[in-house]
């Protein structure tokens, strides 16, 4: 009988993550290195792959496309096909999307406000990496 409860149980266990507070739910939407830096992009507008690829310095093909389909699964971005000869294809912010990218944008101020204090730091912290024994 137990056994059987527990299979209940299991079956109707909500599949979404459970989220400790509203910053644990949208460090799961934004975790990856370049997911906060594509959301900043696409604010300007429908942006196209080449586009963000070149906004989006140093990211590989992979990571950007798995990025690129991991935000439209989780309903902050909308692939547009214009399903035209050669292929068209952009990328819009949703509603949901734009509310996120918004606000991403303190902590754009903040790194532009502290860019040179934590550049000399990220400086000294590599230097006491290089001297740190294997």
């Amino acid at each position: 009988m137990l056994d059987k409860l527990r299979s209940t149980v299991a079956e109707s266990a909500p599949v979404a993550p459970a989220f400790t507070c509203g910053l644990d739910a949208t460090l799961k939407i934004i975790s990856g290195k370049w997911k906060p830096l594509i959301l900043y992009f696409l604010l300007r507008g429908p942006t196209r792959y080449g586009e963000l690829k070149r906004a989006v310095r140093d990211v590989s093909d992979k990571v950007l496309i798995q990025h690129l389909k991991e935000l439209e699964a989780d309903g902050v971005l909308r692939r547009n096909d214009y399903k035209e000869v050669p292929p068209r294809v952009d990328y819009t912010l949703t509603q949901l999307g734009q509310s996120l990218a918004l606000a991403l944008e303190p902590l754009c101020i903040w790194g532009t406000k502290n860019m040179a204090e934590m550049q000399a730091i990220f400086v000294e912290r590599d230097g006491w990496m290089r001297k740190k024994p294997g």
